[in-house]
C-alpha cells in the first residue's frame, strides 16, 4: 500500500489533534482510499510539553524547513501571518502541496499565495479555515460546482453565537456572559478578535472568494461586532419574532457583491435561529440546489483536526494518482466586478430610541424617515408607567443604508430623543 509522508508544523492545540486522528485513523482511511497517511515530522519549537499524544520516536525536531524538506505533504498549523506565511511559500516553491487551517493569514495573503500555488502546480487545502468540521469549503468548490451562488448566510463563530444564546436564554448581560465564556475555554483573554467580528470577516471573505471566483481580501467588507448588544435588544427583539445573530452575509447583488459581518435579526422560526451555543451553520443558496444548509462545531481541537485530515486524505489521493491540482484551491473567475460599500447596501431595518412621552413626537420621527424614503413595516411603543420617557420600536421595510444613516443623524437630533438611535439590520431569509 502506498504511504504518503506528512509534515505538521505547529504542534499546539490542533496540531496534536491532527496528530491523535492520524495516528489512530490512520488504517481506517488506508482502507477506505488505497493511501496511508504517515507522520513523518511534526515542528514545533516547544518539544516538552504534553499534548496528550504518544508519537512515534524521532518524529519531533525544532527545525520546520527540515520538516518542509524531508516530506511530501506540508500541513501548517502554527498560525499567524508572518511565519505561517514563510512555511507555505517555501513549500510551494519546492512542489510541495500544503494544508492549513489558517483563516486570517488567508483573508490577508490568499491572492499572493494561491498565485505562487498556480506557478508551482502544487495545491493549497483549507477546509479547517472555514466552520471547523463542516465541510463548506468542499461543499462550495465541489459539491455545489453547478451552482451560481444567489447567497451565503454563516454563523461562524462560536464564541459570540454562545455569548448571545446565553444572554437570551439566562437573561444575562454581555460583560457577564463574556466572564463566563472565559472561564470556560470558549473565549480568549482578549477576546476583540471574535467579539468584535473580524474572526468571522476573515472566514466570509474566504467563502465569498469560493463563491464567487474574486479574491476580495478584508478592505471592502463590513464588519461589526457584537459588543454593543444589550439585553435588552435581545428581549424587545425576541418580542418581535426575532432573534439575534452575529451573521457573515455574502451576497450577489446585480453584477456586484456583498460582503458584511454584523449583528443581525432573523426570524426565531428560522433554521439559523436555531443554531445555539458553540455551535455553527452556513447557509448557502444556489440557483439549482435552492438552499442547503451545513451545521457542526465550528472550532475545537476534534473538530478542526477532521476538517484538516480530509485535507491531508485528498492531497494524498491527488499524488498517488499523479493529478495534482485535479480541483485547485481558488480560481479566479472574475464573474463579478466589486464589494457593496455598507452606504449601498439596502436591508430592513430595527430602531430603538428612548423618546419624551409628548404628543407629535412619533410624527416627527416618521415624517423624517419618510423625507428619507424610508417606509415603515411597524411600531411599538413600551410605555413605562410614571415615567416621562417611552421605548420606541419601529421596524422598516427595506432601503439604502445611506438614507438609513442620514435619517438617524436627523432623529438624534430631535430634543424629545433622550438617546441615540440603536439599530440593527434584518435578514428575512
Amino acid at each position: 500500500m502506498k504511504e504518503l509522508e506528512i509534515g505538521i508544523i505547529g504542534f499546539g492545540t490542533v496540531g496534536a489533534g491532527v496528530a491523535d486522528c492520524l495516528l489512530k485513523n490512520g488504517e481506517v482511511i488506508a482502507k477506505r482510499t488505497g493511501v496511508k497517511p504517515v507522520i513523518k515530522r511534526i515542528a514545533d519549537l516547544d518539544l516538552e510539553r504534553d499534548r496528550g499524544v504518544k508519537v512515534p520516536d524521532g518524529v519531533l525536531t525544532t527545525d520546520a524547513m527540515e520538516a518542509i524538506e524531508s516530506c511530501e505533504v506540508i500541513v501548517e498549523l502554527v498560525g499567524g501571518t508572518t511565519f505561517a506565511k514563510t512555511i507555505i511559500l517555501e513549500a510551494l516553491k519546492r512542489g510541495k502541496p500544503v494544508v492549513t487551517a489558517n483563516k486570517a493569514l488567508l483573508a490577508k495573503y490568499g491572492e499572493e499565495l494561491f498565485a505562487a500555488a498556480e506557478k508551482s502546480g502544487a495545491d493549497i487545502f483549507y477546509e479547517a479555515s472555514v466552520g471547523g468540521g463542516i465541510p463548506i469549503i468542499k461543499s462550495l468548490r465541489e459539491g455545489l460546482v453547478g451552482n451560481r451562488i444567489n447567497r451565503i448566510y454563516g454563523i461562524l463563530n462560536g464564541t459570540c453565537n454562545y455569548i448571545l444564546t446565553r444572554m437570551e436564554r439566562d437573561q444575562a448581560d454581555f460583560r457577564e456572559v463574556l466572564a463566563d465564556a472565559q472561564k470556560l475555554g470558549y473565549a480568549e483573554a482578549n477576546p476583540s478578535l471574535d467579539v468584535d467580528g473580524f474572526d468571522t470577516a476573515h472566514k466570509a471573505t474566504i467563502a465569498a472568494s469560493l463563491a464567487y471566483g474574486n479574491w476580495f481580501g478584508m478592505d471592502p467588507v463590513y464588519v461589526e461586532g457584537i459588543t454593543g448588544i444589550t439585553l435588552d435588544e435581545i428581549k424587545l427583539t425576541k418580542e418581535l419574532g426575532y432573534k439575534i445573530k452575529l451573521l457573515a452575509i455574502i451576497k450577489q447583488n446585480e453584477g456586484n457583491v456583498e460582503i458584511r459581518v454584523h449583528p443581525t435579526l432573523i426570524p426565531k422560526h428560522s433554521m439559523l435561529a436555531r443554531v445555539d451555543d458553540v455551535f455553527n451553520a452556513v447557509l448557502v443558496n444556489g440557483d439549482f440546489v435552492d438552499d442547503a444548509l451545513f451545521y457542526g462545531r465550528g472550532a475545537g481541537r476534534n473538530a478542526t483536526a477532521s476538517a484538516v485530515v480530509a485535507d491531508i486524505t485528498d492531497v494524498c489521493l491527488n499524488l498517488t494518482a499523479g493529478s495534482s491540482r485535479r480541483i485547485p484551491g481558488f480560481v479566479a473567475g472574475n464573474l463579478y466586478k466589486k464589494v457593496l460599500p455598507i452606504d449601498n447596501v439596502w436591508s430592513r431595518y430595527y430602531l430603538s430610541l428612548q423618546v419624551a412621552d409628548e404628543p407629535g413626537v412619533l410624527a416627527k420621527i416618521t415624517n423624517i424617515l419618510a423625507a428619507c424614503n424610508i417606509s415603515i413595516s411597524s411600531v411599538v411603543q413600551k410605555e413605562r408607567k410614571g415615567e416621562e420617557n417611552v421605548t420606541l420600536v419601529i421596524l422598516t421595510h427595506l432601503c439604502e443604508e445611506k438614507n438609513m444613516k442620514a435619517a438617524i443623524v436627523e432623529i438624534n437630533a430631535l430634543a424629545e430623543v433622550r438617546n441615540n438611535v440603536k439599530f440593527i439590520r434584518i435578514e428575512d431569509l
